[in-house]
Order: C-alpha cells, then sequence, then structure tokens
C-alpha cells in the first residue's frame, strides 16, 4: 500500500474529520483563553457532564444509521432513574431494581421497534409515543423528585480513580464503557455490518437475504437499553430521580451523532464521532460557565449553528458525491 493511499481521506469521512478538527480547535481556543482550562480536572469533568447524554448518543448512532430516529430516549432516561429511586425508597432489593429499571427501557424499545417493523409506523410517530408513554409513566410514580439515600449509590457516586488534579468519575467510566461496547458492535459484529446496510439501501438489504425486521428491531431495543444505562448512571450522578430530567436530550443526542458525521440519511456514522459530538457541546458549555457572561441559551445557539453547518457539510461532501454518481 503506497504512503499516498494510507493518508487519504475519502469524502464520506470528511464531516468525521471537521468534527475533530472543531473539537481540538475549541480545546485550544478554551486553553489559550482561561487559566487552568486544560487540566486534567476540567476534561474528566467533561466526560462526567456528558455521561448521560454520551451513553444516550450510542444508541441514537445505531438509530439513525439504520435510517430510523428515537425521541423516547429523554423520558426513558428520566423514568428509569424515578423507577431507581422510587423502587430504592420502597426498600427493594438492589439488584431487582436495576434488573426492572433497565428491562423498563429496553422492553419498550422493542416494542417499538416491533411496531415500526411490522406495522409499518413511522418512527418519529411510534417514538413520539414512546416519549409520552415513558413521561406519563415517571409523573405516575412521583410529581416531584425522589432523592436517592441508599449506601450503594451513594458509595458509587463517589468512586473514581484520581488522575492528577482531577477524577475519573463512575460516570465517565460508564460513558467510556458503553463506547467501547458500541464500536465494537458496529465494527466487530455481524449485527453492525447489517445495520449499516440496511440504512444504506434496505431494498438491497432485503434482496441479499439479511435479517432486516430482526436487525431493525434490535436496533430500537439497543437504542431503549442505552437509555436505560444512561437514567441509571443519572441517579450515581443526581441521586435522585425526578420526572422532568433531560427534557429534550434526545435532541441533543441527535445532535452529538450529526456533529460526529452520522448521516441523517442512514448507512454511515461512527461511534467515535459521536463521542466528539457529545465532547463538543459540553465543551461549549465549559467554556460558557468559564466566561460568565453568557447565558445557558447561548449553549443552544452555538450548538444550534453547529448542526447547521455540520449538515451543510454532509451536503458537500456526500450527498453532492451521490449526485454526481446518479448523473454519470
Amino acid at each position: 500500500m503506497s504512503r499516498k493511499r494510507l493518508f487519504q481521506i475519502s469524502r464520506r469521512d470528511m464531516p468525521l474529520v471537521a468534527t475533530f478538527i472543531v473539537f481540538l480547535l475549541l480545546y485550544a481556543f478554551g486553553g489559550f483563553s482561561y487559566r487552568n482550562f486544560m487540566t486534567p480536572r476540567v476534561f474528566l469533568n467533561l466526560l462526567t457532564d456528558n455521561a448521560v447524554l454520551g451513553i444516550t448518543a450510542v444508541g441514537m448512532t445505531f438509530v439513525i444509521i439504520s435510517g430510523g430516529i428515537d425521541l423516547s430516549v429523554g423520558a426513558v432516561i428520566s423514568t428509569t432513574a424515578m423507577i431507581v429511586a422510587v423502587l430504592t425508597k420502597a426498600g427493594m432489593n438492589n439488584v431487582l431494581v436495576i434488573a426492572i429499571a433497565l428491562l423498563f427501557g429496553t422492553t419498550l424499545g422493542f416494542l417499538m421497534g416491533g411496531m415500526i417493523q411490522y406495522f409499518k409506523t413511522p418512527p418519529f410517530i411510534v417514538t413520539l409515543a414512546g416519549m409520552f408513554f415513558a413521561r406519563g409513566l415517571g409523573y405516575v410514580l412521583s410529581l416531584g423528585s425522589v432523592p436517592i439515600t441508599h449506601p450503594f449509590y451513594t458509595n458509587a457516586s463517589s468512586i473514581g480513580i484520581k488522575i492528577g488534579n482531577g477524577k475519573l468519575s463512575m460516570p465517565a467510566m460508564a460513558l467510556l464503557a458503553m463506547i467501547l461496547i458500541g464500536w465494537f458492535i458496529s465494527r466487530r459484529t455481524r449485527f453492525g455490518r447489517n445495520v449499516f446496510a440496511v440504512g444504506g439501501n434496505e431494498q438491497s438489504a432485503i434482496l441479499m437475504g439479511l435479517p432486516v425486521t430482526r436487525t431493525k428491531i434490535a436496533v430500537y431495543t439497543f437504542s431503549g437499553f442505552c437509555s436505560a444505562v444512561a437514567g441509571f448512571i443519572y441517579t450515581f450522578y443526581t441521586l435522585s430521580g425526578y420526572g422532568l430530567a433531560a427534557m429534550g436530550l434526545e435532541m441533543e443526542a441527535i445532535a452529538s451523532a450529526v456533529i460526529g458525521g452520522t448521516l441523517m440519511t442512514g448507512g454511515y456514522g461512527t461511534i467515535l464521532g459521536t463521542l466528539l459530538g457529545t465532547l463538543i457541546q459540553g465543551l461549549i458549555k465549559s467554556i460558557i460557565a468559564f466566561n460568565g457572561q453568557f447565558s445557558v441559551f447561548w449553549i443552544k445557539l452555538f450548538t444550534g449553528g453547529m448542526l447547521l453547518g455540520f449538515i451543510l457539510l454532509q451536503k458537500i461532501f456526500v450527498y453532492g458525491t451521490k449526485s454526481r454518481r446518479k448523473k454519470r
């Protein structure tokens, strides 16, 4: 293999490269603008503060690659945390509580995937209904915040690996673990290859004899599982359950995937890119917090502008390539 070919970057990978460059530029800007920004503490806090979003975005990436969308993830996170809080407060066995909480999100994802596939219902409508169902269940459990005082959660929330002046916390470790699991599934398993094939061209996947129905149901099931895990990790981060938690987080998860280079039309995406997209959103929040002169609403403004920019980048480098191929 020639050196030229070794370092050659395809047009489809350009959005991912742009994501990495944007991440480096934002990190460098924060480091040059604010004292103590480039420290282990700030970076590790970046992982901790965005762990729930990042874990959710892993599942969302699979859904978008398959050509779908999942609007229920934020509601699943809040209700999972609420289930943990309420059942723990009631004195139920902790292992059983965790199993029920994770089973809730996974089962809801499975049911939504089955409805989408077997009844040919648009994913937007089905997952919107799933969002309302999950939020409603959370409100039924409790209208207010439910504190978690069980020693398992209070002790786990303080666990971490000290690195420099920072700490790799439990939520941060969970995020890195889910990134590795997501990367392995997408790149090293038959299921991962099937997801890319289905998202790229579902009719071709059917003609090739791939298990399209099973794959699409499994994608939503995995997304529900990731959201439930994120809800469980949320309990370590806040030591509470709250029905209004994670409002709008589904849009942030979609933004993480798209900023990371995942195509909204399906067929392409990377877990590493999703991690970078999540960290970019976290960097924007950190820079605004260090600045102290901007309100939190600027976060949405910058994220929205960046999202539009990356969609335009995809249009130029990816969709533009498809258009030229069709003309030929």
